[in-house]
C-alpha cells in the first residue's frame, strides 16, 4: 500500500520504484541558480578586494635627517656646533666704512701712518698675566716695577725671545693658529744674536731672582716670575730648536708642529727645556726635525745646570722606542767643565785675607 500526498501524488518509499526526490520545475531551478551566482560573487568581491590592497604598491619614500650641524677642530678634539655656534666662533670681519678724503691737503706721511695700523702687533709676553699678586703692600712693588722696566728695554725687545712668549703670552697662542702670523714671530726672534741675546738673558735672570727685585716673589712660585725665568734660561736651547728649518719645504720645524697635525706631538719638544718630561701618550714624528731637535737639546745638556739635562736621556729613549734603536742618541755627552771664571771672581775675597795672614805670621816670630 503507497501513501498517497496531499496532492493524490504518489511518492516510493524504497529503491526501484521510481526517482527518490522530488522533481524540481524549470522556474524554480532558474531561482536557485541565479542564488547559487549571488552567493559566489558575494563570497569572491570582499576577497578580490583584500588581494588588491595586499598588491596595490606601497609607497617608498622616507624622511631624510640630514645633520647640518658643522665640525669644528677645537683643542685636539673634534665638536659638533650649530651654525649659530660657528658664527659665534669665527671672528667677525670689521664693518667696511667710507670715508672721504681730501686729496689736496693728503700727504705720504698718513699713507705710511695707514699702512703700520694695518699690521698686526707681534705676540708679546705676560699680556695677560701681570694681574697677578706680587709682593709689596700694592700687590706689586719691585718685582712689577722691574718685569715692566725689562720688558720695555730695547735690548729685551731687539732679541725677542720666542722662549719668553711659549710659556705666558696669550696673543703668541693665537697666533699659532695662522700660518703667517706664527712664521712672522719666528722671523723677528730669528733675526736676534743667539750669543748676544743668550749672555744678556742669563744676567737678567740673576737680577730677575734677586731680593732687591722678584727674589721673595720667586721664593712663593709665583707663577709670572717663575715662567720669566724658566724662560730667560732656557734661551739659548730654544733659539736653536725654534729656528731650525726644514731643509726639504724651507719651512721653521716650530711652525710644521704647530700647525701640521700629523706632527701635533713634536709640539711636546718644544717644552722639554722647561724641565717638563715628554707625555707617555706623544709620538713624535720620526722625521729630520726631531732628529735636529734632539741633536741640540743633547749638546745644551751638556751644561749639567740646564733642566734640558734632566729631561734629555727620558725622552730620547721613548722616541728611539717609536722610531728604532739610535734614532737619536740617549746619552748626555760629556760635562762641561766649571767655567774658570767663578775661580778668578773669588780671588779678590782671598787676597783680602792675605794681610790677616802676614800679621800672623809676623806675631808668631
Amino acid at each position: 500500500m503507497r501513501p498517497v500526498c496531499a496532492f493524490g501524488r504518489e511518492w516510493p518509499l524504497r529503491r526501484g520504484y521510481g526517482s527518490p526526490y522530488p522533481a524540481v520545475s524549470p522556474y524554480h531551478k532558474l531561482w536557485i541558480q541565479m542564488a547559487v551566482i549571488v552567493l559566489i560573487i558575494s563570497c569572491w568581491i570582499p576577497r578580490a578586494a583584500a588581494i588588491s590592497l595586499e598588491d596595490s604598491p606601497r609607497s617608498t619614500e622616507t624622511t631624510l635627517l640630514v645633520d647640518t650641524r658643522i665640525p669644528i677642530f677645537v683643542n685636539g678634539q673634534w665638536q659638533i656646533m650649530s651654525e649659530d655656534e660657528h658664527r659665534q666662533l669665527v671672528p667677525r670681519q670689521p664693518e667696511t666704512q667710507t670715508y672721504k678724503i681730501d686729496v689736496s691737503t693728503a700727504t705720504a706721511e698718513s699713507t705710511g701712518a695707514a699702512t703700520a695700523a694695518a699690521i698686526s702687533p707681534l705676540p708679546t709676553p705676560f699680556d695677560g698675566a701681570l694681574a697677578a699678586n706680587f709682593s709689596g703692600d700694592d700687590g706689586g712693588g719691585s718685582c712689577l716695577d722691574f718685569i715692566n722696566s725689562f720688558l720695555a728695554d730695547p735690548t729685551f725687545q731687539d732679541c725677542y725671545p720666542l722662549s719668553m712668549l711659549l710659556k705666558g703670552s696669550n696673543s703668541f697662542f693665537q697666533a699659532m693658529r695662522s700660518l703667517v702670523e706664527i712664521t712672522q714671530v719666528l722671523e723677528k726672534s730669528c733675526a736676534a744674536d743667539k750669543q748676544t741675546c743668550t749672555n744678556y738673558l742669563n744676567d737678567l735672570a740673576g737680577k730677575l731672582i734677586s731680593d732687591d727685585n722678584c727674589g721673595q716673589d720667586y721664593e712663593k712660585q709665583n707663577a709670572v716670575v717663575v715662567q720669566a725665568y724658566k724662560g730667560m734660561k732656557a734661551y739659548e736651547e730654544l733659539y736653536g730648536a725654534t729656528c731650525l728649518t726644514d731643509p726639504d719645504t724651507s719651512t721653521y720645524c716650530f711652525v710644521n708642529a704647530v700647525t701640521n697635525l700629523t706632527t701635533s706631538s713634536n709640539v711636546y719638544l718644544y717644552n722639554l727645556p722647561f724641565n717638563s718630561s715628554l707625555p707617555q701618550s706623544a709620538l713624535p714624528a720620526c722625521d729630520y726635525c726631531t732628529n735636529e731637535t734632539m741633536n741640540i737639546y743633547q749638546s745644551a745638556a751638556a751644561d749639567r745646570t740646564k733642566w734640558i739635562a734632566n729631561t734629555y736621556v727620558p725622552a730620547a729613549q721613548q722616541i728611539d722606542a717609536e722610531c728604532g734603536p739610535n734614532f737619536v742618541s740617549a746619552v748626555l755627552p760629556a760635562a762641561l767643565v766649571q767655567n774658570t771664571a767663578t775661580s778668578i771672581a773669588q780671588a779678590p775675597s782671598l787676597l783680602m785675607l792675605l794681610p790677616l795672614f802676614m800679621i800672623a805670621s809676623h806675631w808668631v816670630r
